[in-house]
C-alpha cells in the first residue's frame, strides 16, 4: 500500500512541476476562409526585365525618344491561388503627381513572361486587359520626364480572382478593385532621364 501511495505522490508533483503553457491557442480557420493576405507566404515572388536592371537605366526604345514600346517582363514563384495579374507603371516623380504610364489587368495566372512591344488598346488574349493611363490612352506609355532623372515603378500584383470593370478602369479603379484580393506584390524599377 504504501508503495502506491509514493508513486502517487510522485505523479501528483510531476504535475504539478511541469511546465504551462502560457499562450493562449489561436482559433481555427473554418474551411471557407483563407488566412490574411500578409500571412499568406509569397515565395520568392519577384519581377523583372532582360531589357534593364533594378535601378539602372531604361533603354531609350522603350521611352519616347525611341520607339515608345513596352519593355519584356518576366516573374517567378507567385503565391498559389494566383488566378490572374495586374500590373501597374507608375511615375511618382512627375510634377504635380504621379503619373500612370501602364494599366494591364486579368493578365492570367499562368502567365510568366510578357515580350516587347505589347500591342495596345483592350484585350490582348495571352496577357489580359488594357487599363487607362494617365494620358486617357489603354496602351503603353513610355518614360517621357520634361527634365532631370525619373523613377518608373513596375508594379505586380497577384490576385486571387479575375476583375470585372464595364470601361478600361484608371489606376484608381483598379486598385480599389483589388482591395482584398491582393495574394502578393513585385516590383521593378528603373530610371530614365531627358
Amino acid at each position: 500500500m504504501k508503495k502506491y501511495s509514493f508513486i502517487f505522490i510522485l505523479l501528483i508533483f510531476l504535475a504539478a512541476c511541469a511546465p504551462q503553457s502560457t499562450s493562449t491557442p489561436e482559433a481555427p480557420l473554418r474551411a471557407t476562409e483563407a488566412p490574411p493576405a500578409a500571412e499568406q507566404p509569397a515565395g520568392d515572388f519577384t519581377l523583372t526585365s532582360e531589357r534593364f536592371i533594378e535601378g539602372q537605366p531604361i533603354p531609350e526604345k522603350f521611352t519616347c525618344e525611341g520607339q515608345n514600346v513596352s519593355p519584356a517582363l518576366a516573374w517567378t514563384d507567385p503565391p498559389s491561388g494566383t488566378e490572374t495579374f495586374a500590373l501597374i507603371m507608375d511615375d511618382p516623380d512627375a510634377p504635380g503627381d504621379t503619373w500612370i504610364h501602364w494599366v494591364l489587368y486579368n493578365i492570367p495566372g499562368g502567365t510568366s513572361f510578357m515580350p516587347d512591344a505589347l500591342p495596345g488598346q483592350g484585350g490582348i488574349a495571352y496577357v489580359g486587359n488594357h487599363g487607362m493611363n494617365t494620358a486617357g490612352n489603354t496602351y503603353y506609355e513610355g518614360p517621357c520626364p520634361p527634365s532631370g532623372t525619373h523613377r518608373y515603378f513596375f508594379k505586380l500584383y497577384a490576385l486571387d480572382t479575375a476583375l470585372d470593370f464595364s470601361a478600361s478602369p484608371d489606376a484608381v479603379e483598379l486598385t480599389a478593385a483589388m482591395q482584398g484580393h491582393v495574394l502578393a506584390q513585385a516590383e521593378l524599377m528603373g530610371t530614365f532621364a531627358k
